[in-house]
């Protein structure tokens, strides 16, 4: 389904509030880690940036705000146009932007290939084709946006490392290619998780996935998250 929008805080909540009877895919309870990469990127100095499409922004802003070693984490549109970079145009799915999320983490801290490892164990399904649970549409795909040769290498590397060991039930089908550019998404998206707990599409969709991370990356977890706040946001 497509999520409907108007700017505001309440047309968001409106717009994710499509709620199935089936448990997320996430469930903590059946949290599983899967096995860090066995390639990852060289360690560096300074900050770095990962740029992860993995569904609605909202929960994977959250894991990531929530992860240890995150300077920041900021939703927005990655794969289309500036000039097309609206939550009502991306919405419409034909955009060629996916619902993105743009981590800048301290490389003494966590690594790319933690980063990753997160990613596909908590944030998101990345067996779910143009659509995250009750989301659909190529807004929502699974994607990783490399900002360098060694992050692609490292990125394909573990699809094709995840797939052979056959951790999923189902192919990986995550798009990995380079960042043409970032766009922040309009300010009342950004700590939409934290500010909004409790609204039902992110108690039944997004809190699972800060309970797996919690659970299963204690030693990658910070209970207070990162926020982006009232941060000029740039891309």
């Amino acid at each position: 389904m497509r999520r409907t929008h108007l700017p505001s805080l309440i047309a968001a909540a409106i717009g994710c509030l499509a709620i199935t009877g089936l448990a997320p895919a996430w469930a903590a309870e059946d949290a599983v880690v899967i096995p860090p990469p066995a390639v990852d990127v060289k360690a560096s100095s300074g900050t770095q940036t990962a740029v992860l499409a993995g569904g609605c922004f909202w929960g994977v802003q959250g894991v990531f705000q929530h992860t240890a070693g995150v300077v920041s984490a900021v939703s927005g549109y990655a794969g289309g146009n500036q000039s097309t970079a609206d939550y009502n145009l991306v919405s419409t799915g034909t955009t060629g932007h996916a619902e993105s999320v743009q981590v800048k983490y301290d490389p003494a801290k966590i690594s790319y290939g933690k980063i990753l490892q997160i990613f596909f164990s908590v944030a998101h399904d990345p067996t779910q084709l143009n659509r995250q649970g009750p989301d659909s549409g190529t807004q929502y795909r699974s994607a990783i946006f490399t900002t360098s040769d060694e992050q692609k290498q490292v990125a394909d590397a573990y699809i094709a490392q995840l797939n052979a060991a056959k951790v999923y039930r189902k192919p990986i089908v995550t798009k990995v290619g380079p960042l043409q550019g970032f766009y922040p998404a309009e300010g009342y998206h950004q700590d939409y998780l934290t500010l909004h707990p409790n609204q039902p599409y992110i108690a039944y969709n997004d809190l699972p996935k800060i309970e797996n991370l919690k659970k299963i990356f204690a030693d990658n977890y910070q209970d207070k998250p990162t926020l982006v706040g009232n941060t000029k946001l740039t891309n």
